[in-house]
């Protein structure tokens, strides 16, 4: 039952991972979808421990056979997933209907989520069957799951498919049989199990061709498609135009002019620039722009190695020539740690994605505007771009651009917003241009070669209506300045998105804060009151007490997990190797937890009703990781990989410790708690994942969110 419980950890974070890419892609890279899917992921586990109390006694044969399933689905799911848009007749990139992107992620995601469930249930029910318990199950299943998150994290920074990492889960899942079964009885299923590990070993053999083969369903002109541990690139190319995709959306293609717009008119607006800084979009032309203006360096700062190495040899001559042009230096690093230790620079132009995730966010909020304040020149000038609609705002959107541009003017005294379907918006230290004459006098003295950009052309940027009224609407709105440890541009981006399928979504007006819920009545009395009353009612049934408490437990945990990732990521950068490493010391803590609480409460002669101050003392630990994790964020303090993997395992330990304290306290029958109590925990990680991400952290912030958990966990002290 060790090898099975360990698989079952391993399986599951594998599968998750492999799965969760997968619809990262299905759904154009929308990390919104990505943490939707992550609740249902959840939600079906809890559901197929609940499912699994219908068998009494389950026998080995039944749980090999379980993982025989398991690995038969992972593959088959990604499958699914990539066929998708293509059964349900989409268009090429165009969105699924909302309610057929949640159907594809219900479907895809049921099957492994119940399995795994189930698997849990049931090698549970026959490992404490052996006189063993329910936390030291736990315990061992969390074990499987750092080794689950190790081997994903291992495998991307060596380059692996994710189809390729899926294909070797399935492997494992279809070889456990092989290890558990020894009876005669099992001669059959054994045989099966051989079969299917012989078939699943050829087809981890020719992964990569067959990855090709899947990707060319929904991307006919492939040329060539690799992960990498930012999202997955895809390059087609048709005629002479190179199109390249991460994660399926298009990121940029080499016949627009895109590039020439955003270049040029912000290079126009300083007098001469010399030093020049690059952060992002080098492969899309903007490199090969700014050499137009002669500078004596520019420094481009790329994220993602792997899209270099991929696209630099399908580019037109002109771009890739730009790259190697002298003067030009090409970095590899996360652009904010780039900055703080660069030069100082003319000009900088944020070339990143659209403020839609927690990853881009970082690169348009107060903070970062203050970082590049401090490497820009006298009279040097910050330039970035976003898409929106060109005549009309709604609600959401108004308040997005307005979040920015009010972070911009928090720090530079001068910003300047030009508007169209891509808006250029630029920020500096010394006054900038408010009328066409001086850059169309720069444009014709410089002549550099555009296709798009002429003096009649800027003078109708500053000359129409827009102008002046998209100023006077970012001036008027009085959203928050989006910031590292309150992004309020991720909530707009998910009301956005939503928009898209749900018109109506649009008039929504979010820029109130979420700590209006917990501290302005009438909405605050259903915190402040209704959760005590429920805490104080649950005490009437021991049961109840017991679910409440993991529940809250596993709730708190991943609100706290999710803002020391986030804080991580906006103070030392996205790189995936970090994360993992990140995720595997919450994996570790709840190893730990259900350890060490195990051994103490079942190694000692004290009476039950003592333990209790085992409990109280675990909640006062949350008490104080809340505590000093909320003076973090209000000092802004800087961070460092090894204090956020302390405090993850800390974390990690707290909420495996509460679940081995609730199996264990005044419990005759562990066999009973199994169900009820893991499928509380999944179920308060998957509400604490949707939540924090979605509501709690974009709206009120993570110096609020943090409070408030250190009130839910003094309030969760009345379940002990």
């Amino acid at each position: 039952m060790n090898i099975s419980l360990v698989a079952i950890g391993l399986i599951s974070i594998l599968g998750q991972v492999v799965l969760l890419r997968e619809l990262n892609v299905a759904f154009y890279g929308v990390e919104l979808v990505y943490l939707l899917a992550l609740g249902l992921w959840l939600f079906w586990t809890a559901l197929g421990t609940i499912i699994g109390r219908c068998v009494r006694s389950p026998s080995r044969q039944q749980i090999a056979a379980l993982f025989m399933i398991a690995g038969l689905v992972i593959p088959l799911d990604i499958v699914l997933i990539r066929l998708s848009r293509l059964i349900l007749g989409s268009l090429p990139g165009a969105y699924l209907d909302f309610f057929q992107q949640i159907l594809v992620a219900l479907i895809a995601l049921l099957p492994a989520g119940l399995l795994s469930g189930l698997l849990f249930q049931w090698t549970a029910g026959l490992y404490i069957a052996r006189g063993k318990t329910l936390a030291m199950a736990y315990a061992i299943e969390s074990a499987g799951g750092l080794l689950g998150g190790l081997f994903s994290t291992v495998w991307m920074m060596w380059g692996m498919r994710n189809l390729t990492s899926a294909l070797i889960c399935a492997l494992v899942a279809v070889m456990i049989p092989l290890m558990i079964l020894k009876d005669k009885q099992g001669s059959r299923l054994r045989g099966t199990a051989l079969v299917l590990s012989c078939l699943m070993f050829g087809l981890v053999w020719i992964s990569s061709s067959l990855d090709q083969k899947l990707t060319r369903w929904n991307h006919p002109l492939l040329i060539e498609t690799r992960d990498s541990p930012y999202g997955r690139i895809t390059i087609t190319k048709l005629e002479n135009q190179i199109s390249v995709y991460e994660n399926d959306a298009l990121s940029f293609e080499t016949e627009n002019a895109d590039a020439e717009y955003f270049c040029h008119l912000t290079a126009l607006q300083h007098p001469r620039p010399q030093d020049m800084l690059i952060l992002g979009g080098g492969m899309d032309g903007l490199v090969r722009e700014m050499l137009k203006y002669a500078p004596s360096k520019i420094d481009y700062v790329e994220l993602n190695p792997v899209l270099t190495s991929m696209v630099t040899k399908h580019l037109p001559d002109d771009i890739r020539k730009s790259l190697e042009a002298p003067g030009v230096h090409l970095i590899f690093s996360d652009p904010r740690q780039y900055l703080k230790r660069s030069g100082k620079y003319d000009l900088i132009l944020v070339g990143m994605p659209e403020p839609n995730s927690g990853q881009a966010n970082r690169f348009y909020t107060k903070e970062f505007f203050e970082q590049c304040a401090l490497k820009l020149n006298a009279g040097g000038i910050l330039g970035l771009r976003l898409k929106t609609s060109e005549n009309l705002w709604t609600t959401p959107l108004a308040n997005r651009n307005a979040g920015i541009f009010n972070a911009l003017h928090s720090v530079f005294p001068a910003v300047l917003f030009l508007p169209g379907t891509t808006n250029i918006i630029t920020a500096s230290p010394a006054p900038l241009p408010q009328t066409p004459e001086i850059m169309t006098q720069r444009l014709q003295i410089l002549k550099p070669a555009t296709r798009l950009i002429s003096p009649a052309y800027i003078r109708y940027l500053f000359q129409n209506d827009r102008f002046a009224e998209t100023r006077d609407l970012l001036n008027q709105n009085s959203s928050p300045p989006n910031a590292d440890i309150q992004p309020v541009c991720y909530t707009y981006a998910f009301i956005i998105w939503l928009s898209k399928f749900f018109p109506r979504l649009a008039l929504i007006d979010a820029s109130f804060a979420a700590s209006s819920f917990f501290f302005n009545p009438p909405l605050s009395l259903l915190f402040w009151i209704g959760l005590p009353l429920l805490f104080l009612l649950s005490r009437l049934n021991s049961l109840l007490r017991r679910v409440l408490l993991v529940a809250f437990a596993g709730f708190i945990g991943m609100v706290l997990e999710t803002i020391l990732i986030l804080f991580y990521q906006v103070k030392e950068g996205v790189l995936y190797q970090d994360i993992g490493l990140l995720l595997m010391s919450f994996m570790a803590g709840l190893t730990l937890g259900a350890l060490i609480i195990n051994r103490i409460m079942t190694g000692t002669s004290k009476k039950q009703s003592d333990f209790r101050w085992y409990g109280a003392g675990l909640l006062t630990g949350f008490c104080m990781l809340c505590a000093f994790m909320a003076g973090k964020v209000f000092m802004d303090a800087s961070t460092c990989l090894f204090l956020i993997a302390l405090l993850l395992v800390c974390n990690g330990f707290l909420v495996a410790g509460i679940f081995a304290y609730a199996s264990l306290h005044e419990t005759d029958d562990q066999q009973k708690l199994i169900s009820p109590l893991y499928a509380a925990d999944l179920i308060g990680g998957c509400a604490g994942s949707l939540l924090g991400s979605l509501m709690f952290i974009p709206l009120a912030g993570m110096d609020i969110t943090t409070l408030v958990m250190l009130f839910l966990a003094a309030f969760s002290v009345m379940l002990l």
